[in-house]
């Protein structure tokens, strides 16, 4: 890099030819040489396809130089624009570039498209989000995600703390691995400090600025992931061509990951730069721009396998056989006469988790034991199918009793059983209701108007099943539980639903050439190679709702390393009656053993909350051989700003 800075990336190139040859980049903080060795085999399918493939170490993580001070730095940014501009003028190069990647991949690829390096033609960003504070593993709806501080927040800063490969790095790699020990900070000292939307969040996030990628966009979502609003939101917006790929998948490969039906997405990638960065005349850029698997009435299940359903092409969005439907409130049978709501801190563990990749994190349970303690409203059967397309919103007006709340709403579908399964959620905090606007206080017994936008959907109600809308104070252990015990009321009677409706046919009936596999999924076994735990009850000694998790597993590792294991370990509790009252402690484990040394770093985060404040403190510990060589304790106590 121009700062001296040296970057690591491994180099797939194709087993024929001497190229030239297009290059695609995929650049992540997830240490390419052991903790995700295994993901190799996917880079020299793409690779290939015809593909000089770069997989890179970003700045100050695996056996990248430099400190990792944050996820999506300017740093990291102009970094791989100088990778694009390498891949591009090397000698077997043809002078075109790719990005592609899931999660932090996507984002970055997103974010160096606004850059608009010239060879950067094509790029696929797969289950990213184009709003790093409403849709990322941060906030939700406002709110503080709970169950991911266990998870993402704890795990990366043991991964930091790893040294880089001393077969890359060379001699001094324990002196590197000392400088990365003593200036890495936990990234979620800065994300904590920033519980609303401000230009810290909007720099990572091209929503306000989609309209200046260039680059030939692959949008890839799925409707059981927590990163899927980018897609029918941006779409409309984008200047360059586009293609959105939604299925039925959740935060992984939609290869091999829960639920299905899952595809050959390694050949969907390749059409599209195939078109872009060879000039290959597939017809891809000549389809409808917009190809949906449209869900059907499915029963719930957490370790569900596939979702019913359908692949459809859309023309346009929004599609011109929509018809935003409204369902009154005053319509539905009402589960409480009043329409009052006394908040409990400890309802919605029937539902998803927004980034389950895969177990422990599964697919939703039935509704009914969170509808015990939920508002409900339930309309009459369905006299014929009712097909669904685009965000839900709801529209209400509700006073509260308490400085904020938050509001939970659900849609279920309800079998003629009575089984309800979760079709799409919301949420928000009254007290940030306004999308780009500060967090101002809720005026006890003031009516607010709220108009709430729920995630993207695709979900066709079949006939005989009811639609119902949940109404909820929390959304636990997805989010974190409220300040206070609120009780909120609800003006039924000139509330609605407004569903987003498609009526009659598509007006393509080409059906899109989607290759299924089967018998790709992972297993939902627990073993010693790869074991989970998921558990959720009431602990009588602390008086709290808890749910426990727990995943891991060992492996043999690449070429310079011998063996690897890692274990990740989290609970997170609520008190029922007093939501204000919650706690978060995680724990990851990281183990890589080198021919010159095994290097061993754990990592403790615990989050407790009460109506007015978070604390929070973080450990970090290094080993070399069972030797102790580091230990950091960080404690900060944080004022909860309307959280």
């Amino acid at each position: 890099m121009p700062d001296g800075v040296e970057l690591s990336a491994t180099l797939f190139l194709p087993d024929e030819g001497d190229g030239p040859w297009p290059a695609l980049l995929e650049a992540l903080p997830y240490r390419k040489d052991d903790v995700s060795w295994g993901s190799r085999r996917h880079y020299a399918t793409l690779a290939d396809g015809g593909y000089a493939l770069c997989w890179l170490d970003i700045r100050g993580t695996g056996s990248s130089g430099g400190i990792a001070t944050d996820e999506y730095t300017a740093a990291e940014r102009d970094d791989l624009v100088q990778v694009i501009d390498w891949l591009a003028t090397q000698p077997w190069s043809l002078g075109t570039v790719g990005m592609f990647g899931t999660s932090y991949g996507g984002f970055n690829s997103l974010q160096v498209a606004l850059e608009q390096p010239p060879a950067l033609k094509a790029i696929v960003p797969i289950f990213a989000s184009d709003d790093r504070y409403a849709d990322d593993v941060h906030y939700y709806g406002g709110a503080l995600k709970q169950l991911d501080v266990v998870d993402y927040p704890t795990y990366m800063v043991a991964m930091n703390a790893l040294p880089p490969v001393p077969a890359l790095w060379g001699d001094d790699w324990r002196d590197e691995w000392r400088r990365r020990l003593k200036q890495t900070e936990p990234w979620f000292l800065t994300w904590l400090a920033h519980q609303h939307r401000d230009d810290y969040w909007h720099y990572g996030s091209v929503r306000e600025d989609i309209e200046r990628i260039r680059a030939a966009t692959m949008i890839v979502g799925g409707w059981a992931d927590g990163y899927t609003n980018i897609a029918l939101r941006s779409f409309p917006r984008m200047q360059a061509p586009t293609r959105l790929l939604l299925g039925p998948w959740s935060h992984g490969s939609p290869e091999t990951c829960r639920p299905g039906p899952n595809i050959d997405f390694n050949a969907e990638m390749l059409r599209w730069f195939d078109r872009w960065l060879k000039g290959v005349d597939n017809g891809v850029d000549r389809e409808p721009p917009i190809v949906v698997y449209q869900q059907r009435s499915t029963e719930p299940d957490p370790l569900r396998s596939e979702v019913r359903g359908d692949w459809r092409f859309e023309p346009t969005w929004p599609p011109e056989r929509l018809r935003p439907t409204a369902l009154r409130l005053a319509d539905a049978t009402a589960g409480a006469p009043d329409d009052a709501l006394e908040v409990r801190g400890d309802v919605g563990a029937t539902a998803w988790i927004s980034c389950a990749a895969g177990l422990p994190w599964g697919q939703s349970a039935d509704q009914r034991p969170d509808e015990a303690h939920s508002l409900t409203y339930t309309w009459e059967p369905l006299s014929e199918d009712l097909e669904l397309l685009g965000h839900p919103r709801l529209r209400i007006r509700v006073t509260c009793d308490r400085p904020t709340a938050y509001l939970s709403a659900k849609i279920t579908d309800v079998f003629p059983d009575g089984a309800s399964s979760l079709v799409v959620r919301g949420m928000t905090n009254l007290a940030q209701r306004a999308t780009n606007a500060a967090a101002t206080p809720v005026v006890p017994g003031e009516p607010i108007e709220l108009d709430l936008e729920l995630e993207a959907i695709a979900w066709t109600f079949e006939a005989g099943h009811r639609i119902r809308l949940d109404l909820a104070g929390a959304d636990w252990p997805n989010a974190w539980p409220p300040p206070y015990a609120a009780t909120l009321r609800f003006d039924r009677a000139h509330a609605e639903l407004e569903l987003p409706v498609l009526v009659g046919p598509s007006p393509v009936q080409e059906t899109p050439g989607i290759r299924t596999l089967v018998g790709r999924q992972h297993s939902t076994e627990s073993t010693e190679d790869g074991w989970w735990r998921w558990d959720v009850e009431h602990d009588p000694a602390i008086g709290m709702q808890v749910a426990r998790t727990g995943y891991g597993g060992r492996s043999d590792a690449g070429e310079d390393t011998f063996a690897y294991r890692d274990r990740y370990e989290g609970v997170v509790g609520v008190s029922p009656e007093d939501p204000g009252t919650a706690f978060a402690e995680g724990e990851c484990e990281y183990e890589v053993g080198f021919p010159e040394a095994t290097v061993r770093t754990t990592s403790r985060v615990r989050l407790d909350s009460d109506a007015e404040t978070y604390r929070l403190t973080i450990e970090l510990r290094a080993f070399e051989d069972d030797t102790e060589r580091f230990q950091k304790r960080w404690e900060r106590t944080i004022a909860r700003d309307l959280q």
